[in-house]
């Protein structure tokens, strides 16, 4: 089946760090984009970054959110088959369901997500204790 599936998440105390995945299945992510959406209870789904995986893309094009930027990381391994998100110095304002989507041929040009994103991961819980 094809789809992406994310892992990792969980819950941490404020300043720590998490790792996101999100791993294609049933094809890889060149001429791909990788974008991170995450949803806090109340409130709408926002971007947090983004990632043209390459291929005919800018390869490693990166967007992030004002939100994270400097404190997340956003890479894909050399297989072109997973992406990473690193969450650093997290913030209670950074709990939300997660999700990963990707959109084939379109390069990164923001992080807002949009209809082009194809491929939408499961849900993981992000939850920062202060």
């Amino acid at each position: 089946e094809v789809q992406v599936v994310q892992s990792g998440g969980g819950s941490v105390q404020t300043g720590g760090s998490l790792r996101l995945s999100c791993a294609a299945s049933g094809f890889t992510l060149e001429n791909y984009s990788v974008g991170w959406f995450r949803q806090a209870p109340g409130k709408e789904r926002e971007g947090v970054t983004c990632i043209s995986v390459g291929g005919n893309l800018s390869d490693g094009k990166v967007y992030y959110a004002h939100s994270v930027k400097d404190r997340f990381t956003i890479a894909s391994d050399n297989a072109k088959t997973t992406v990473y998100l690193q969450m650093n110095s997290l913030k209670p304002e950074d709990t939300a369901d997660y999700y990963c989507a990707a959109k084939y041929l379109w390069s990164c040009d923001g992080t807002d997500p949009d209809p082009r994103y194809t491929y939408w991961s499961q849900r993981t819980q992000v939850t920062v204790s202060s």
